[in-house]
């Protein structure tokens, strides 16, 4: 499985951003993906996912101001983020969760940095 973030990069506070997350070599069933982030000295937090049947969760903080998206023909999962903060400033990991058995398993990107400025 190869996750390939993309999409990161130097903002103003106000604007906005698209990742995108291209998944390939994935031949079972994915039972989510979504998009954590890690800023300097914190761990790494999940920002919003969207599991199989196409229902979101997002972290308090980006509610109404980041949206999670996938496109299943394309296997590409997107994060739409809009009216950035300096408190958004991290590297963003895609993530794919699968299952094996009752076991959880992860999968990862290499991750995109997001640096939003003042």
């Amino acid at each position: 499985v190869q996750l390939q973030a993309s999409g990161g990069g130097l903002v103003q506070a106000g604007g906005s951003l698209r990742l995108s997350c291209a998944a390939s070599g994935i031949t079972f069933d994915i039972d989510a993906m979504g998009w954590y982030r890690q800023a300097p000295g914190k761990q790494r937090d999940l920002v919003a996912s969207i599991a199989g049947g196409g229902r979101t969760k997002y972290e308090d903080s980006v509610k109404g101001r980041f949206t999670i998206s996938r496109d299943n023909a394309k296997n590409t999962l997107y994060l739409q983020m809009n009216s950035l903060k300096l408190e958004d400033t991290a590297i963003y990991y895609c993530n794919l969760q699968s299952s094996y058995g009752s076991s959880r398993v992860d999968y990862w990107g290499q991750g995109t940095l997001v640096t939003v400025s003042s």
